[in-house]
């Protein structure tokens, strides 16, 4: 074919100036919420990411925003606490990279270190023992004595200096309980390939070992309230056939060793971060 007998190849049409302006600024929107994101879970402002609770903070930490403004992240909490409980959230999270939180179920705090070793070393006060005055007390936080620590009972000293619970436990799942069914309990609390620790006085009040190698037999199931770490804080009360209910009382301070240690696929009881005390049993 000749050269006058072709036809010209089709060509695209060009981008409108005005479409690529939109899609211009289309990006710069949307690199700037990313942006703006990843800044506001750095420093912490990014409370919830799903329909999951706040998360349970170390002991002695500030109400939440007081909290995140104080916390450098600096992680000095996670290498004192002996039995890893405190970890650092990371951008999944939600609630702040580097941010300390204790995820009850995987690693709850036993208070191995009876002084709370976290609290001593935060620089800054996020974790404190010794709330300012200005920052005020929120309603349903403070403990009405000083936490009775059970493994010092028989110490000159054997109170945590505590003032305000950190969390606070509640039976979720009544109906799953095995103390409510009248049920018992033999074996490995969570099982074989559980990492958990906690300190168990019988065995050595200083060096808490695996809860994998503690097994329990239980002709009722008490495990939330005989490990429970803070003496009165939870108790088991009779209702009546063999069976009974795990009753969270006032001296709860929210450690998550109930929750840790509950022995079901799902625990029946767990803690929740921040849950203020409301009175009544």
């Amino acid at each position: 074919m000749s050269e006058e007998g072709k036809q010209p190849a089709a060509r695209k049409p060009a981008v409108s100036i005005e479409k690529a302006q939109k899609a211009r600024r289309k990006f710069l929107q949307s690199v700037g919420l990313t942006v703006g994101v990843v800044g506001a879970s750095l420093l912490g402002y990014i409370p919830v990411s799903s329909a999951r609770a706040p998360h349970l903070r170390p002991p002695g930490a500030l109400d939440e925003e007081d909290f995140l403004a104080s916390c450098i992240k600096c992680g000095q909490c996670v290498q004192v606490c002996p039995v890893a409980a405190i970890k650092l959230g990371d951008i999944g999270d939600g609630f702040g990279i580097g941010v300390p939180y204790i995820a009850a179920r995987d690693q709850a705090c036993d208070f191995s270190c009876d002084a709370v070793q976290c609290i001593l070393a935060c620089p800054t006060g996020a974790l404190t023992y010794h709330k300012p005055d200005f920052l005020g007390v929120r309603p349903g936080a403070p403990l009405a004595q000083a936490p009775l620590l059970k493994a010092k009972a028989k110490d000159p000293e054997p109170r945590l200096n505590l003032k305000e619970r950190f969390g606070l436990a509640r039976l979720a799942r009544p109906e799953s309980c095995l103390a409510v069914q009248g049920k018992g309990f033999k074996g490995q609390a969570r099982g074989p390939e559980f990492k958990g620790e906690m300190r168990y006085v019988d065995v050595d009040r200083w060096a808490p070992i695996p809860v994998r190698e503690h097994p329990y037999e239980r002709e009722i199931c008490d495990l939330c309230v005989s490990e429970c770490p803070i003496a009165d804080a939870i108790s088991l009360q009779a209702t009546g056939d063999g069976r009974f209910i795990p009753v969270v009382q006032e001296q709860c301070v929210g450690c998550g060793v109930c929750e840790m240690i509950c022995p079901l696929e799902t625990a029946a009881i767990v803690v929740d971060g921040r849950a203020p005390w409301q009175g009544g049993a």
